[in-house]
């Protein structure tokens, strides 16, 4: 699907703002209604947009501990790729997992309730077998920066 510049600030203003009534996100990207409305459908329907959530506070919901984890998988058939992959799938404390080129095979970031129960989770994910071979820990301390919106202007033409 090519994106026009309208398209391309219907998708920001709708990722900045997800509640952004209609009429309000018409007149951000100078469009009447009607138009905006069956614009932002159409993206929708393409699948550019993934959903509309809430964003939390999540330390203000409870304490937590974010951890950063390098994994190397002991082999590397397509069979041990998906095997992690499914396992760490199924855990909701990897709120992420990044298969990526270099020294290891996978990142994760992983959400628990503190260092021990992080521990608990990989010591689960070593018993079950899934192919880990080595992995490294990296405790976050302090969040700079997370999750900012997708920088549309990166996309406009030149």
């Amino acid at each position: 699907m090519k994106l026009d510049p309208i398209d391309l600030r219907i998708l920001e203003a709708v990722q900045r703002e997800g509640r952004i009534t209609k009429l309000r996100l018409a007149e951000t990207v100078g469009l009447s209604p009607t138009p905006c409305w069956l614009r932002l459908r159409k993206l929708e329907q393409a699948g550019l947009i993934a959903g509309y959530h809430a964003r939390l506070a999540p330390r203000r919901v409870a304490p937590f501990a974010t951890v950063l984890v390098e994994v190397t998988l002991a082999n590397h058939r397509q069979s041990d790729f998906d095997r992690f992959e499914r396992a760490v799938s199924a855990r909701d404390e990897v709120l992420a997992c990044w298969s990526v080129g270099g020294g290891v095979d996978y990142i994760l970031k992983v959400v628990a309730r503190d260092i021990d129960a992080y521990q608990r989770l990989i010591d689960g994910l070593l018993a079950d077998e899934i192919g880990i071979d080595r992995y490294f820990t990296y405790i976050v301390t302090r969040t700079v920066k997370e999750d900012g919106p997708l920088p549309m202007a990166l996309f406009a033409g030149p």
